[in-house]
């Protein structure tokens, strides 16, 4: 009697209770068959969605590869582009204006020249030595200073005067500047910073009472904005040399150099 007490009491199986049992064997999550149990089936992890933001990140990250690439190679022919411009820009200098006024800004047909010789004559002389001068620095291998974006330090200008005229009828104007230059390396170019400006006369001499040093020649070198005087000795060091050049340019309508500007006041234009 006491065993009998001691067995568990099973409840009685029920046809309900055989179907959730083969349910759980079919793996429909012991649901009872129906529309219920075949919603509630197992899927597949990856889907269609899935799918396709996997071949949009695919084609984002193809799409960034190529860019890359064309920059780079965008990159690469502008730095030989520019490396073409800066050999080109090394070459000899030309003499010539620098297109502010009509016609070359530059010195009179013959100047700085002896008497008797033609204008072909000079332009040969001239074209020789700056072949001569191209030379002269490929066997230094060093830039001219002309060609350098900074100007040369053997000149250390120790006073200016500068003398003005304007003129409104045309806006143009005339100058004169003389310059106080200390030389601290032996040297026979002056180098300038000048832009749009037609130079009449250069002359050079020594404490100003001394007599003077010969001009061999004058051009613009317009890649760096400057004007260079070339001389036919070097500047000695530790000496004083006063420069003057006479020279004339528009008055610019823009903010370059010398320029004008104009208001409106109680409606005229002033």
């Amino acid at each position: 009697m006491a065993l009998e007490e001691k067995r568990e009491k099973r409840p009685p199986v029920t046809p309900m209770m055989i179907e959730e049992e083969a349910a759980l064997r079919n793996g429909s999550r012991g649901l009872p068959p129906g529309p219920w149990a075949e919603t509630a089936g197992p899927r597949p992890r990856t889907t269609e969605r899935h799918i396709a933001v996997h071949k949009r990140l695919v084609l984002g990250f193809a799409v960034s590869i190529l860019a890359l690439l064309a920059v780079t190679m965008i990159a690469v022919l502008l730095s030989v582009r520019f490396e073409e411009c800066g050999a080109t820009a090394d070459g000899p200098p030309r003499a010539g204006g620098n297109g502010s006024l009509s016609g070359a800004a530059q010195q009179p047909p013959g100047a700085g020249q002896p008497p008797g010789r033609s204008e072909e004559e000079a332009r040969g002389g001239e074209a020789a030595e700056e072949e001569e001068e191209e030379e002269e620095w490929q066997r230094r291998r060093e830039l001219p200073p002309w060609a350098r974006p900074r100007l040369p330090r053997h000149l250390r200008p120790l006073h200016y005067n500068l003398m003005l005229s304007a003129f409104m009828e045309n806006f143009t104007f005339s100058g004169e500047v003389n310059v106080q230059l200390e030389v601290r390396n032996a040297s026979r170019y002056i180098v300038l910073h000048a832009h749009r400006m037609h130079i009449e006369a250069v002359r050079v001499a020594e404490d100003k009472l001394a007599g003077g040093v010969r001009v061999a020649r004058t051009f613009f070198y317009p890649q760096t904005q400057v004007f260079v005087v070339v001389l036919n000795r070097s500047l000695e060091v530790q000496r004083s040399y006063n420069l003057k050049i006479i020279y004339n340019a528009l008055i610019e309508n823009e903010l370059l150099g010398f320029f004008r500007s104009s208001y409106v006041l109680h409606g005229e234009r002033r």
